[in-house]
């Protein structure tokens, strides 16, 4: 049986090992493989949004919901080794996301987005203008050992994506690159785990397409389906060779990536940019979860040759989804949990 308890947002850490879940109560963090409860807070009020910096004791928390005792343009982060608040920070307008690294906290608001210091008395360091980002979308270089600090955020024209380079002192940091991703809002977007990579999905839902990050190239074009659909999450594989991605149809669709290098030639899109063509390229596999059900999903580390890769989905809900596919396009759940049902004994160390 499912949680009753209400659920604002679920993500994973930037590793996908955990995953945060915002709840009317406070926070909770549990660990992915196995399933087990890593953290439980509930004297903070409602939390909307959090973010985990990788599988450290730092969290960022945006306040929100039915019992919410902080202002809407406040971030806090708490220290999970002291048990405490080590920031409280308000900012000019209301906050829709907080993007985490060692040294720097991204705060997202309706039409820009801005670097700060972090930890610490966050100091102004960069501002960014964007277009119309109601969902607060951004993202950063997953991995920490990354050669280039990719930031990703909307652009100013409707479908597109800037991407700047903040590990850079050359000009590439102080000017945005653009691609035209699509021609209608953007929806979500996800960067592989050393950010050579970008996949982009609209309001529309059909189609996802996939960015060289560095030339800014149009990959390989991934149809989900012909009908239109809200993309909730969108995630690479540790090795590249796979996407997946959920929606509000109640299906988590898997792509294998390993041969969208073949036959390809270039074309000048209709879209502004200069691509290598490819056909709409269909899912490998597929899975369901509850219709209408926001979920996010992203794959185990077992994505080996030869062997079962793994692919997870976790649902507002309360429900926990493991799946075994192979390159053959044979999927098969592995586990199914309530993770608000984990039990105190279960619970592991960060």
């Amino acid at each position: 049986m499912v949680s009753t308890e209400k659920v604002y947002s679920l993500r994973f850490n930037q590793d996908q090992s955990c995953f945060v879940c915002s709840t009317e109560n406070g926070i909770r963090v549990f660990n992915v493989e196995p399933l087990s409860e890593l953290v439980h807070i509930e004297n903070l009020g409602s939390i909307a949004k959090a973010e985990m910096l990788y599988r450290t004791n730092l969290l960022a928390l945006i306040p929100g919901g039915r019992r919410v005792e902080y202002a809407e343009n406040v971030v806090l982060a708490y220290d999970l080794q002291k048990n405490d608040l080590c920031m409280d920070s308000a900012f000019s307008s209301k906050v829709l996301a907080v993007r985490l690294r060692r040294d720097k906290m991204i705060v997202v608001q309706l039409r820009q987005v801005q670097i700060y210091s972090f930890p610490g008395v966050p100091a102004k360091l960069r501002r960014f203008d964007t277009g119309f980002n109601p969902r607060g979308l951004c993202e950063l270089s997953p991995m920490s050992t990354s050669e280039r600090l990719i930031m990703v955020f909307p652009g100013t024209k409707l479908g597109s994506v800037q991407i700047v380079n903040l590990g850079s002192d050359e000009a590439e940091s102080c000017h945005p690159v653009t691609i035209n991703a699509h021609q209608s809002d953007l929806q979500c977007f996800t960067l592989n785990q050393n950010a050579t990579m970008l996949a982009t999905a609209s309001q529309k839902g059909t189609l996802i397409r996939v960015f060289d990050t560095a030339k800014r190239s149009n990959l390989v074009e991934l149809r989900r389906g012909s009908d239109p659909a809200t993309l909730y999450c969108i995630n690479f594989s540790h090795d590249d060779r796979f996407l997946c991605c959920s929606s509000d149809k109640g299906t988590v669709h898997i792509f294998a990536l390993a041969n969208t290098q073949l036959n390809r030639r270039s074309k000048f899109s209709s879209l502004g940019f200069i691509s290598m063509y490819v056909e709409s390229q269909w899912a490998l596999a597929s899975f369901t979860v509850s219709a209408e059900c926001a979920c996010i999903c992203a794959f185990g580390s077992n994505t080996d040759r030869g062997q079962n890769s793994s692919v997870y989905a976790i649902c507002v809900d309360g429900s926990f989804h493991k799946y075994a596919f192979k390159e053959n396009g044979t999927c098969n759940r592995k586990e199914y949990d309530v993770f608000f049902d984990v039990c105190n004994h279960d619970k592991q160390e960060l």
